[in-house]
């Protein structure tokens, strides 16, 4: 016969046994789906035309276009690879809601979307419901930190699906001459960064990285990263970075079409059009 102390204790060690059993499979559960990188940046610019030639001389192609009610262009896609875009809308200044000139978004790419949305939901955050976009991939958005212009930050998420504008363009539109590959850094002024950086850690999963307090990764193994800045920093601006196999060819791309280029000792730095920032590294 077992003491009643002997049954309590026997009873708290297969307790703890089953909890430690189960360990593993509530940390699985608890954890952030990965995010495969940043899919697109958006900016609003002046003039179309001017920003296209602008890509255009930095060796990228616009892969597509969508139009608007009144047959006119609405959005051009600049293919940086099969993954990346950036994503250029003209400026109305007759509207208020589209006059102003500048980064509107970020869009993280996923591979299973609607992982990424029930784990925010999860975490008390109030992401739309996925749906299709007009290219034809899965999307859902999100409110995140205020931004530089006094707004809840605009978050986007997107999975690429069979049969959508983007998929259809895998492999086409790649020039040889592109000055870089692939978008490294995305740059997000705020009006409260540390705030930022708490959001993006403690409910996106991101994580620090040493020496840099204001750089995050993704979660995930895309190496990417997000700078959170100061609203008077950077102000409404974009402010990227692509990630070169040669700076050396880069620079004489850039040489070639006379585009004005700040060197430093690993990075060089030119000017959209429209002040926009972008930073080559190799």
């Amino acid at each position: 016969m077992f003491s009643g102390l002997t049954v309590s204790l026997l009873r708290r060690t297969a307790a703890l046994a089953l909890i430690a059993l189960a360990a593993p499979c509530l940390h699985a559960q608890d954890k952030t789906p990965p995010l495969a990188g940043v899919a697109h940046i958006a900016i609003r610019v002046r003039s179309l035309d001017a920003s296209v030639a602008f890509y255009n001389n930095l060796g990228y192609e616009e892969a597509f276009s969508l139009k608007g009610k009144d047959g006119k262009v609405s959005e051009s896609f600049i293919k940086i690879n099969d993954h990346q875009f950036i994503e250029l809308y003209p400026a109305d200044p007759t509207n208020p809601k589209t006059s102003h000139i500048g980064f509107l978004h970020v869009c993280f790419e996923g591979d299973d979307l609607e992982a990424i949305y029930e784990d925010y939901v999860a975490h008390g955050l109030t992401p739309n419901k996925v749906r299709k976009a007009g290219a034809g991939n899965l999307l859902f958005t999100m409110h995140g930190p205020i931004d530089a212009n006094g707004e809840p930050q605009n978050m986007e998420y997107t999975q690429y699906e069979p049969g959508s504008l983007h998929t259809n363009d895998q492999g086409k539109h790649l020039g040889e001459d592109r000055v870089a590959d692939s978008i490294y850094t995305v740059a997000i002024a705020l009006r409260d960064p540390a705030a930022g950086r708490d959001f993006y850690l403690n409910q996106l999963s991101f994580k620090s990285i040493a020496g840099d307090p204001m750089f995050l990764h993704m979660p995930g193994n895309s190496g990417q990263e997000i700078e959170l800045t100061t609203a008077e920093s950077l102000g409404p601006k974009a402010r990227f970075t692509l990630r070169s196999s040669s700076l050396g060819k880069a620079a004489r791309m850039l040489h070639k079409h006379e585009i004005k280029v700040i060197k430093s000792k690993d990075t060089l730095t030119i000017s959209d059009p429209d002040g926009n920032q972008i930073m080559i590294r190799e």
